[in-house]
C-alpha cells in the first residue's frame, strides 16, 4: 500500500498485528494504534490494507462511510430536506395545555380518577 493512500484516523488491516487506527504519517512510516501497542509501520514493505471499504472520486481515496455521510447531509440541506424540531415542539405543547389524564383502573369496581396534567407532572419531577 503506498503512503501517500494513508490518512490519520484511517483504520487498516495488518497480516501480523491486525487491525488498527493511522495516527501520524511520514514520507517513509506510518504510526499505527494497534490493540496491544503503537507500531512504527512502513506502509510499501509491509501488508497493510484498508479494513473498511474505501471510495475514490477523482483521484480522492476515503472511508466509504465518509463518503456516504457526507453524500447524505449535503443532499438533505440542498433538497431543504431537514426537518425543524420547534414546531413540532410548540404543537405538542400547545395540544395539551389545560388537559387531564384519566387514571383507570383494571378492577371495575373501582372508579377512574381524572388528574389535571400539571399537576401529575409536578408530582413526578417533586
Amino acid at each position: 500500500m503506498k503512503t501517500e493512500s494513508l490518512h490519520v484516523g484511517m483504520r487498516i488491516k495488518h497480516s501480523e498485528y491486525g487491525i488498527g487506527t493511522v495516527k501520524s504519517v511520514s514520507m517513509h512510516a506510518a504510526e499505527i494504534r494497534f490493540d496491544d501497542q503503537t507500531r512504527t509501520v512502513s506502509p510499501e514493505h509491509s501488508t497493510i490494507e484498508p479494513a473498511e471499504p474505501q471510495a475514490e472520486i477523482t483521484g480522492i481515496s476515503a472511508p466509504l462511510s465518509v463518503v456516504i455521510a457526507e453524500t447524505v447531509h449535503r443532499l438533505t440541506r440542498e433538497l431543504k430536506l431537514e426537518r425543524d424540531d420547534t414546531e413540532v415542539v410548540e404543537q405538542l405543547g400547545s395540544r395539551w395545555r389545560n388537559g387531564t389524564i384519566l387514571l383507570k383502573p383494571a378492577d371495575a369496581s373501582l372508579q377512574p380518577k381524572e388528574i389535571p396534567l400539571e399537576t401529575f407532572f409536578h408530582k413526578i419531577v417533586i
